[in-house]
């Protein structure tokens, strides 16, 4: 019988519980610190700087801190600064960059835009000793460890707590901090939780619809652009509303949908959604209990809206690795992908 060698992505994916263990533990200071910096500055606005995975993780905490905090955040567009040199007027602003390597030139040349601009920021890195760290005002590693899979999962996941974190400083939130202290161990039964069903389903697949709403709707996009880069398989997301100004023309009879539920505010809205999509004949997994018509994919529910989605996207990066194998891909090494994509 033989032995199916142990990827780096599931080598890192087993060890998000102990790099979110250590983001809590290492630079809480700095996460105080930044919420203290952010309460403050009391800004009118956040904008965001980032790119791929990054931009997902940012998306959702765009949604924790308009949810919690009631302030509103944009997403800037890189080319603003390092293609069109266009001034910003950031006054009263703060700016989140959240970059693996803190590389590419044209998140270096937005921070320092923002910066230059009026606003506070503060950068989440995985890379400590980067440039994007000398470009903020207040730089926040991630202590993740290197990651050798090109597919992002760690850094991704400590990125979105240490933003949480900040969070929670800067809201003095006692139950957030409570949710996060308990993460680690929810992700480690996270991992462990099987969807062979949804895997099946999958393995022949040519496109598939990935839903969510509220900071789900950012793990939807995280997971669709996991389907592409490491199954080479075609996945589009949407929210949970959007699916049906058009897209849902699509589902028809075979066509898989997948639905990651957190346990919020938008978990009926979502089953609603479903059982529709399930009526077209669409083959629909769903994270929830109270989407009829769909199969059920096991969850751990965390118990706070704002942490519940990190499970759910701990056990779709388990569950990737599995289906890119199953599909005849090598995870850690996608065709014409690298780990630092370097843009303009």
């Amino acid at each position: 019988m033989s032995v199916v060698p142990r990827t780096h992505m599931r080598a890192e994916i087993e060890e998000i519980p102990a790099a979110v263990r250590r983001l809590l533990a290492d630079p809480g200071d700095l996460l105080r610190q930044a919420g203290a910096r952010l309460r403050q500055a009391d800004p009118a606005v956040i904008v965001t700087i980032a790119r791929g995975s990054s931009d997902h993780a940012a998306s959702y905490l765009k949604y924790a801190i308009e949810l919690t905090a009631g302030i509103p955040v944009a997403s800037l567009g890189p080319s603003i600064a390092s293609i069109y040199h266009a001034p910003l007027r950031l006054n009263r602003a703060a700016s989140l960059a959240i970059s693996q390597s803190g590389q590419s030139p044209d998140l270096l040349a937005l921070a320092a835009s923002a910066r230059a601009g009026g606003a506070f920021t503060i950068a989440l890195i995985n890379a400590a000793a980067s440039p994007l760290a000398v470009a903020a005002d207040l730089a926040v590693p991630l202590n993740a460890g290197p990651e050798n899979s090109v597919a992002a999962t760690k850094s991704f996941v400590t990125s979105i707590v240490a933003g949480l974190a900040i969070l929670a400083h800067w809201q003095e939130d006692k139950a957030l901090h409570a949710a996060l202290a308990a993460l680690p161990g929810q992700f480690e039964e996270a991992i462990d939780q099987n969807w062979p069903a949804l895997a099946e389903a999958l393995t022949a697949a040519g496109s598939v619809f990935v839903l969510g709403r509220g900071p789900a709707y950012a793990i939807a996009h995280e997971a669709a652009l996991k389907f592409k880069e490491t199954c080479g398989l075609h996945a589009e997301a949407y929210s949970g509303a959007e699916v049906l100004h058009g897209p849902a023309a699509l589902v028809r009879r075979g066509f898989p949908v997948i639905a990651l539920i957190a346990r919020d505010a938008a978990e009926p809205a979502m089953a609603a959604t479903v059982s529709r999509l399930a009526t077209q004949g669409g083959m629909v997994f769903a994270s929830s209990t109270a989407a009829t018509g769909a199969q059920m994919l096991p969850f751990v529910a965390t118990k706070h809206s704002l942490t519940d989605p990190l499970a759910l996207i701990v056990s779709f990066y388990a569950f990737i690795e599995h289906l890119a194998r199953q599909r005849g891909f090598n995870p850690d090494a996608p065709p014409d992908l690298s780990k630092i994509t370097i843009t303009l």
